[in-house]
C-alpha cells in the first residue's frame, strides 16, 4: 500500500493525501492556511538607498508574482495550490519555472496527481525528476527552475499526512462511526427476538425486513411486531458516551498536527480569556509566518539573480489582513499619520484606494491645533521642528 502512497494504520484506515482531505478537519486545517497565503498580496519591492524600499512596477516578476504567474492560473490560486501540496503531499509542493532568454516567463503548478515529483538528497543537493508513466518516461529537472516548498514533516520522504497518519485515521474513522450512527437512525441498536424454533434463513430475513422498514429514511416510524416477537433496544455503552469527547480529542490532534489555533477548525467550545483579535495574531505569528517566509526566500533564491538580490526583494503584505476590519484599518493609519510615518494622500491609497488631494502630501499632525488648515503653522508654511524653534 505505501508504493501506491496509502499507509495502513492501527485504527484500520488507509491514509493518503486525497483521503485526509475528505476529514473535515484536515480540510479545515489545510484551507485555513494555504487560503490566507493566497489571499495576501505579494510583491516584488526595490531597496532604495536611504534604506527604505518601493514597489518594482517596471520589474518583470512584479505582474507574474502579484497578478498571474501564467496565461490560465489567478496568482491567489496558484499560491493555495502549492501551500496545499506542501501540507499534504511527500517532499512538498512544487511549481516549475520557464524560463525565456534566461528569465523567468512563467511559473506552472505541477500537479502530484499528474507529475510525481521524486526529490534525490543523496548528494546533499537536491535533484529533482517527474516518475515515467504509461505514457511519458522519467524526466528530470534542473534544481534552478524548480520553486520548491518544503513539507514541515521530519521526514520528507513521508509528507506531513504520512506523519500524522495515525491521528488523522483517528478522526476519519469517528467520523465514519457518526455516519453510520446516524445512517440506522441515531439509535443504539437492539436484538430483535424471535419465538420457537426459527431457521437461519428465517433470521437473515426477518433481520433485512426490520432494517429496511426501520432504518434510514425510514427510521423514527411505528414498528408493527408479530405475536412471536419481540424488540428490545440496547442502551449506549461507555466508549459511546464519550464520543462526542473522543471527536473533540481528534479535531484537536489535527490541530496540532498542522499547527493551527484550535479555534480556526470552528471548535470554540473551550473558554479563552485572549480576544478574538488576540486569536488571530496568534494564526498570523505562529502557524503563517513560517510558511510567508518560506515562500519568499524560496522565490527570492531561484527568480533573482545574485547581483539582483541586494537591489530587489519579494514580500508579502500582512496588512491585507487589515482590510476586513474597517475600525482596525482607520485607527493604524490615523495613529502613523498623526506620527508622520505618512501622510494623508498615502494613507488613503493605502487603506481605502482613494484619490490624493492637494495639500495632502504633508507630514503633518493633525491632532495639533497649529497644523489644521488655517493654523498658526499652516499659515505660517513652518515645520513642527522650525515651529518649536
Amino acid at each position: 500500500m505505501s508504493l501506491f502512497g496509502a499507509a495502513q494504520t492501527i485504527a484500520g484506515a488507509n491514509v493518503t493525501p486525497a483521503s485526509a482531505m475528505s476529514c473535515a478537519p484536515v480540510a479545515c486545517a489545510v484551507r485555513s492556511i494555504s487560503e490566507a497565503v493566497g489571499q495576501l498580496p505579494l510583491r516584488i519591492y526595490k531597496r532604495t538607498a536611504d534604506g527604505g524600499k518601493e514597489p518594482a512596477t517596471s520589474h518583470p516578476l512584479y505582474r507574474l508574482l502579484g497578478d498571474a504567474p501564467n496565461t490560465w492560473t489567478p496568482a491567489s490560486l496558484f499560491r493555495s495550490q502549492v501551500t496545499a501540496d506542501a501540507l499534504l503531499q511527500p517532499y512538498g509542493g512544487f511549481a516549475q519555472i520557464v524560463r525565456v532568454d534566461g528569465r523567468p516567463f512563467e511559473l506552472i503548478r505541477l500537479d502530484p496527481q499528474l507529475s510525481a515529483i521524486v526529490v534525490d538528497y543523496s548528494n546533499f543537493e537536491p535533484a529533482y525528476a517527474i516518475k515515467a508513466d504509461g505514457k511519458n518516461p522519467a524526466r528530470e529537472i534542473p534544481a534552478a527552475d524548480i520553486i520548491h516548498i518544503h513539507s514541515p514533516a521530519y521526514r520528507p520522504s513521508r509528507g506531513l499526512v504520512g506523519e500524522g497518519r495515525e491521528a488523522i485515521a483517528l478522526c476519519m474513522v469517528l467520523e465514519q462511526h457518526a455516519a453510520r450512527l446516524f445512517g440506522n437512525g441515531a439509535r443504539p441498536s437492539g436484538v430483535l427476538s424471535l419465538k420457537g424454533s426459527i431457521t437461519a434463513d428465517a433470521l437473515t430475513k426477518a433481520k433485512a425486513a426490520w432494517q429496511a422498514a426501520h432504518s434510514g429514511t425510514n427510521s423514527g416510524g411505528t414498528a408493527v411486531l408479530p405475536s412471536d416477537a419481540s424488540w428490545q433496544a440496547m442502551t449506549f455503552s461507555s466508549v459511546d458516551a464519550q464520543f462526542l469527547e473522543l471527536r473533540k480529542f481528534a479535531i484537536a490532534e489535527i490541530a496540532r498536527l498542522f499547527r493551527v489555533p484550535l479555534h480556526m477548525l470552528m471548535e470554540a467550545d473551550r473558554s479563552t480569556p485572549r480576544s478574538i483579535e488576540a486569536l488571530g495574531q496568534e494564526f498570523v505569528t505562529m502557524t503563517l509566518l513560517p510558511w510567508l517566509k518560506g515562500w519568499e526566500q524560496a522565490l527570492e533564491l531561484k527568480l533573482l539573480a545574485k547581483e539582483e538580490r541586494d537591489q530587489f526583494c519579494i514580500e508579502f503584505n500582512l496588512d491585507a489582513f487589515a482590510r476586513a476590519d474597517l475600525l482596525a484599518r482607520a485607527q493604524a493609519l490615523s495613529v502613523a499619520v498623526a506620527a508622520r510615518i505618512l501622510n494623508p494622500n498615502e494613507a488613503r491609497s493605502i487603506g481605502f484606494g482613494l484619490p490624493a488631494y492637494v495639500g495632502g502630501d504633508t507630514f503633518e499632525n493633525p491632532n495639533t491645533s497649529s497644523a489644521h488648515a488655517g493654523g498658526a503653522l499652516s499659515a505660517s508654511g513652518k515645520t513642527n521642528d522650525q515651529e518649536a524653534a
